[in-house]
């Protein structure tokens, strides 16, 4: 999908995961997700620690803590958890996601997918892509 092919909802929902990430108490790198159905906000969220740990992200060698939850998985147990549900939503996520939150998406029934800076593995993307998961850059 071309720029030109974005709208301004889609620009106003990046900005906000933009803002969203900033919660993240991660060094590394912080991510945020928004899920949208129906132009409205059904789920956020960020990468962190999961609920009740310590919020450190990083090991003392500077690298991910394993049980790091990222930014789509939190948003995606977030409506897990509520009386919402994501089939046909969209997902605006920071950062594209990985091979683990490429499953989660297309199990959730998630049918769009907006980042703006591409993972350095792109399996979780050619994973969507083939799943028929529609993958859109944003150019912010």
């Amino acid at each position: 999908m071309s720029q030109k092919n974005i709208t301004k909802h889609d620009l106003a929902y990046m900005k906000m995961a933009m803002e969203w990430r900033k919660l993240s108490y991660c060094k590394r790198k912080q991510v945020g997700a928004l899920i949208v159905k129906n132009k409205r906000i059904i789920s956020d969220g960020y990468n962190g620690t999961p609920s009740g740990f310590e919020n450190v992200c990083e090991d003392e060698n500077g690298l991910t803590k394993w049980h790091v939850l990222h930014a789509e998985a939190n948003a995606i147990t977030k409506v897990a958890a509520s009386t919402q549900n994501s089939n046909g939503a969209s997902l605006y996520v920071t950062l594209s996601p990985c091979k683990e939150c490429s499953k989660l998406i297309y199990q959730s029934g998630i049918k769009k997918v907006f980042y703006t800076e591409a993972y350095s593995d792109k399996t979780g993307l050619e994973f969507l892509e083939k799943a028929g998961v529609e993958v859109i850059k944003i150019e912010i």
